[in-house]
């Protein structure tokens, strides 16, 4: 894309700093977070007995996004992800709600993530704490992308190796019993549908590879390889660590654990690992806030470098080459948010959001020329079909909260754009 459309003639660039493991590890930091650590106990009420066959769902989604995601990267390498390819490929409008969508549920997960590391690392002092890591974590935002990506390097190893000890303590203990993977008599399509949805929170973080886009050495090359790379190792991660905690607890004591994967250490005979588990939990809460603060900040950018949010959050700070006010404004919302909210239901929430967004990346990448590097036809098809079901087999509260904050924001859309061409004319 030429430097007309990615800034609508603002000078201020950002600066290509990541390469593909960088870029890796952007996308790990935010799917190989907080969700594995609490998303399976929802998932599992939803789903009983058919825990993995919604995992396999969601994953089947999260691959046609990725993949329409990532050829829509290389051929548009600018901040914004799918608010650029919505704009770009379908119109103003698609692009907006594709924005509007992913800025509104990601700025409420965010505050479900820093709420986490209060409920880890202080209970009963959960809003503190969120507050103070929010504040803590929009600085080093602040302080340039490449520094944001060195935490997250290490915030992922400590994570992994977390999540290994868990897997390893899990099937070698006496307590595991393969039996429990059968799928039994309770499963219902509806509910494997609504687990994949839930389960579909943790899949999402690859976007913030693309929302990073004009902050990737060689785009073209980097964000296609980096996606799938991002993904498959997610996938490889949390079929582990789903199919530890199912033969440990079976799919009803799971359903009930409130903390999974510490009931299931502690179910193995490994109770020793609760508190690594905890600390581990708190340790992937912050990776993902950090991942999700610079991916909503860089898609605030790109709207209000097209006026659909302030202009003033458009500004690049001249030496950390990064979106300062936009990162600060994005930083701002979640600490207040995290100060004063209840955010458990954010999860279905944030979930909706994410869905209606890959839903424009899924029928901008249909709209692909084979020259333009299109993908084959069946991927955009079954990822659009799929987000819209997974979307609307959510929770009615998190279904309905997110239909009424999209159609807000589409409603501001077109007062907005009456006004315009009132005033124009």
């Amino acid at each position: 894309m030429g430097e007309a459309s990615t800034g609508a003639g603002v000078p201020d660039e950002l600066e290509r700093r990541l390469g593909v493991s960088d870029a890796v590890l952007v996308g790990l930091g935010s799917m190989i977070g907080a969700g594995i650590f609490a998303a399976l106990a929802p998932a599992a009420r939803a789903a009983g007995s058919g825990l993995l066959p919604a995992l396999a769902a969601a994953a089947v989604v999260a691959y046609c996004n990725a993949t329409s995601s990532a050829r829509l990267a290389a051929r548009y390498p600018a901040s914004g992800g799918t608010y650029v390819y919505g704009r770009e490929r379908l119109g103003a409008f698609w692009g907006f709600l594709a924005g509007w969508g992913f800025v509104v549920g990601k700025t409420a997960s965010c505050a479900a993530m820093a709420l986490t590391v209060g409920a880890y690392v202080w209970p009963g002092r959960e809003h503190a704490v969120a507050v103070a890591a929010t504040v803590a974590l929009t600085a080093v935002t602040c302080a340039g992308v490449r520094k944001s990506a060195w935490l997250t390097r290490a915030i992922v190893a400590v994570v992994l190796a977390v999540l290994a000890a868990v897997v390893v303590a899990s099937l070698t203990s006496g307590a595991a019993d393969a039996d429990r993977l059968g799928i039994g008599p309770d499963v219902t399509a509806g509910g494997v549908l609504e687990a994949g949805g839930l389960l579909f929170f943790a899949f999402a973080g690859y976007a913030r590879i693309a929302t990073l886009g004009e902050e990737v050495r060689d785009p073209a090359r980097t964000i296609p390889r980096a996606i799938p790379i991002a993904l498959g190792i997610a996938l490889a991660v949390y079929t582990l660590v789903a199919v530890s905690a199912l033969v440990v607890l079976g799919p009803g004591r799971l359903a009930e654990a409130s903390a999974p994967l510490t009931a299931t250490v502690r179910a193995a005979g490994a109770g020793w690992l609760s508190p690594v588990v905890r600390t581990g939990a708190a340790v992937a809460a912050l990776g993902s806030l950090l991942t999700l603060v610079l991916g909503v900040s860089r898609t605030t950018l790109a709207m209000a470098r097209d006026h659909h949010l302030p202009h003033a959050l458009a500004a690049v700070h001249p030496r950390s080459k990064v979106p300062q006010r936009a990162q600060l404004a994005v930083g701002a919302v979640v600490a207040v948010l995290a100060g004063v909210a209840d955010v458990r239901g954010a999860i279905g929430f944030s979930s909706f959001g994410v869905l209606a967004y890959y839903a424009v990346a899924n029928a901008s990448a249909w709209t692909l020329t084979e020259r333009e590097g299109r993908p084959p036809r069946i991927v955009p098809a079954a990822g659009l079909a799929g987000c819209l079901l997974l979307a609307f087999s959510l929770p009615l509260a998190s279904t309905v909260a997110g239909a009424a904050v999209l159609a807000a924001g589409a409603c501001a859309y077109g007062v907005r754009h009456a006004l315009t061409g009132r005033s124009a004319g």
